[in-house]
């Protein structure tokens, strides 16, 4: 890593003091300092609590096979900064990222003096979209951070938005019911934009009220048009209205968020020029990290779940295709970690409980708690890695399984790299 980029970094993390803002106006001040590099690209804007990096990463593989040069804008990243920007499929290079920051900070000190101080996201954005830019992106998929009224990424106008599962989550900043969380995200819908989900019930009527407010045309995937052919842990066969399709992602889940990415695709405007032959070669290609990840050679798979609906979900498919595990697991101090330990508990053999690299980590001793309140062996780590080493020793036959965020994933990958030359 440059001393530049290291410097840069360090910097954007520290800005993570100034919290999470839900306002548009530092983004879009600071885009049209930049001279509004996002409106250089058409986009498809994602939103919702569970999946949105899986359909992102789906409509992505599918545009990009179509031969459509493609940006990718997701969070967070597992291990490396550069994972959240990327262009045909490759990551923000730290020399692009070095050209980026000479560009930005003026533009971001300038703000500084009037008193206004824009946020980590809000300038991790603007590089996005400014990176877009310099590389003649054709369309962009773009995730929203948090919520979606007031996310930095809803400065966009997009051909297609896309409302994955929403669940209970960030409750702090998006409210305390389904309906005023589904509401926040419903707010990505545009008139005349047609927006593709899977939800129901309650949800659906805030999203369909919303979609009816502004004029936005409605596609609902039922979930009963879905079948599952078969689970593999590097894949999942399926059909969706009858055509057979294959994504290279783990779970059930997948196939549900592959057919949101069908949906999307299709009603883009160029989906019957190039796109439309390629759909099942862009599902077979995607590529997504630490979804269910089964590393080769080694008896551990990766994952970022770290909701209450994605957890049970992780459980079933988890059962499905290893049985029970052991399992690594921290979460962040936010998080639902009753609800999370009820549901993975069932699929534990045993239990480590540790804390990952991140001031918002939940403390140990709350996490063992939650999880002591089942008939199960539950052990504690200080560090992801000290988690990795007791596991590998206590495993047997078991297979082992970390999970809880995203920061979880990340140090585990670290402890890979440090353990396994060919990681």
């Amino acid at each position: 890593m440059s001393t530049e980029k290291e410097q840069f970094l360090e910097w954007m993390y520290g800005l993570r003091s100034r919290g999470v803002k839900l306002d548009l106006s530092n983004t879009t001040e600071l885009l049209e300092r930049l001279d509004n590099p996002h409106h250089s690209f058409k986009s498809v804007h994602i939103a919702g609590t569970d999946g949105k990096g899986s359909v992102s990463a789906c409509i992505d593989s599918i545009l990009r096979v179509s031969g459509i040069r493609t940006g990718l804008y997701t969070s967070p990243h597992i291990v490396n900064f550069n994972e959240r920007i990327s262009v045909d499929g490759k990551n923000i290079t730290d020399d692009e990222l070095a050209s980026l920051i000479k560009t930005i900070m003026p533009a971001v000190e300038s703000m500084e003096k009037e008193g206004k101080q824009p946020t980590f996201f809000e300038i991790t954005t603007a590089m996005a979209f400014l990176h877009f830019k310099n590389a003649a992106v054709e369309y962009a998929v773009v995730e929203v951070g948090m919520g979606g009224r007031l996310d930095s990424t809803n400065v966009i106008m997009p051909e297609v938005c896309v409302i994955t599962n929403i669940s209970i989550d960030h409750s702090e900043f998006l409210g305390t019911t389904i309906e005023e969380i589904a509401s926040e995200k419903a707010g990505i819908l545009k008139s005349k934009v047609p927006c593709v989900t899977m939800n129901t019930g309650a949800v659906l009527n805030v999203i369909g009220e919303r979609a009816e407010k502004v004029g936005a045309a409605m596609i609902s995937v039922a979930k009963e048009d879905i079948s599952i052919i078969k689970c593999m842990v590097d894949k999942v066969r399926f059909t969706y209205l009858e055509e057979e399709y294959e994504v290279s992602m783990p779970g059930r889940y997948q196939a549900f968020n592959a057919s949101l990415a069908i949906e999307a695709v299709s009603r883009m405007k160029i989906y019957g020029q190039c796109i439309r032959c390629n759909l099942k070669k862009g599902l077979k290609d995607v590529k997504w990290p630490c979804r269910m990840e089964k590393l080769p050679d080694i008896p551990l798979v990766l994952d970022v779940t770290h909701t209450f609906a994605g957890s049970k979900v992780l459980a079933e498919n988890i059962q499905e295709l290893y049985g029970n595990v052991i399992l690594v697991f921290g979460l962040l101090d936010d998080k639902d970690a009753d609800g999370i330990a009820g549901n993975l508990s069932c699929i534990a053999n045993k239990v480590i409980v540790t804390s990952p690299e991140s001031e918002r980590a939940a403390a140990t001793e709350k996490i063992r708690k939650a999880f002591s309140k089942y008939p199960i062996e539950v052990r504690t780590a200080e560090t992801v890695s000290d988690a990795m080493d007791m596991a590998m020793e206590i495993r047997e036959d078991d297979t082992i399984l970390v999970t809880g965020s995203f920061h979880m994933a990340g140090d585990a990958m670290k402890w890979l790299k440090k353990t396994y030359a060919r990681y």
